[in-house]
């Protein structure tokens, strides 16, 4: 794609002047702001209604720039960042003293990540140093994945947003943490457990929920996340019709079902499409204002980034409860 310098140099220039840009990811679009400044970071949680327990994730231009976020650097971070960066694997580990509590939620480990996206990097390097970019819409809620999804949630002179095209990947990154013992998966995305397990020669475990009332150690915890306006709930194949049928007024989500009709939309079977089309999947039903969405729970296959679909629908079908506190 085309880079527009001069787009991209307004931007850096905000973001040295402490203010707020939207921009594109392969993952989702971000809020970014400059991560050791507390101000800005501060205005990134009042700009999302974001709870400030929620840590924020802190983008980097490469691995050499991580490490100016950490105390230390392992092997294995090195080895990963190797592997998977750019790209939608974030890396927890022990913050410097340096960076704000807030963007850990107060906790002592901060995750990082490099974006694989042409304008994200750019901006980055133009900018010039680390940037923290949770999802750029009101907390809680569905996260964008198009420029538009972005635009007229605020206005332009509180965030200044980057137009990148469609993000390709679709959902969060994974989140490792490296901070402990032994590797855990803190949130899973399409950078799987076993590919992880791999480069690191040693297993790799999946720690499906917070173990604590104190900080959270990633974001994408919370019991209530990525969630529509409309009811959202999630049924087998088999009872999808049925439920369906009590729920007059919906729309359906379906990847296997044989449903058709101006109420239903068709993702694709396979895990990696599924991922990259679910939120704008979840848009379209809400802009539909159906009595509830209803969505057909995709297959539990071999292909582990199912594991992060269901994780994301998971959530965007839980109860209500944290999206309420976080407002």
């Amino acid at each position: 794609m085309t880079l527009d310098a001069q787009a991209i140099a307004r931007a850096a220039e905000k973001l040295n002047a402490g203010g707020v840009v939207a921009f594109p990811t392969e993952t989702v679009y971000g809020l970014g702001a400059d991560a050791f400044n507390p101000e800005a970071v501060r205005r990134v949680f009042t700009l999302k209604g974001r709870p400030r327990s929620n840590p924020l994730i802190v983008h980097v231009a490469d691995a050499e720039a991580a490490r100016r976020c950490v105390t230390y650097w392992p092997l294995e971070a090195e080895a990963l960042a190797k592997a998977f960066w750019p790209g939608p694997l974030s890396l927890v580990l022990p913050k410097v003293d340096t960076l704000p509590h807030m963007v850990t939620g107060g906790g002592p480990n901060v995750a990082l990540r490099s974006p694989d996206h042409p304008v994200a990097l750019a901006l980055l390097q133009a900018f010039g140093g680390a940037m923290v970019g949770p999802s750029a819409n009101l907390s809680g809620s569905i996260s964008p994945t198009e420029a538009a999804h972005v635009r007229g949630v605020w206005p332009e002179s509180d965030v200044l947003v980057l137009d990148g095209g469609r993000c390709r990947v679709g959902i969060e990154s994974t989140v490792l943490s490296l901070a402990g013992p032994a590797p855990r998966v803190l949130r899973p995305g399409v950078v799987t457990p076993q590919e992880i397990a791999k480069v690191l020669g040693r297993g790799v475990s999946h720690e499906a929920s917070p173990t604590s009332d104190g900080p959270l150690d990633s974001p994408g915890r919370l019991r209530s996340h990525y969630a529509p306006a409309a009811r959202a709930l999630m049924a087998p194949g088999e009872e999808l019709a049925q439920l369906i049928r009590a729920n007059p007024g919906c729309v359906a989500i379906v990847s296997q079902a044989d449903l058709t009709g101006a109420g239903v939309i068709r993702l694709p079977a396979d895990a990696a499409g599924y991922a990259a089309g679910l939120y704008d999947a979840l848009r379209r039903a809400d802009e539909q204002r159906p009595s509830v969405i209803v969505i057909e729970r995709p297959p539990a296959g071999e292909d582990e980034r199912w594991a992060a679909v269901l994780d994301r629908l998971s959530r965007a079908c839980a109860p209500r409860a944290d999206v309420e506190e976080e407002a």
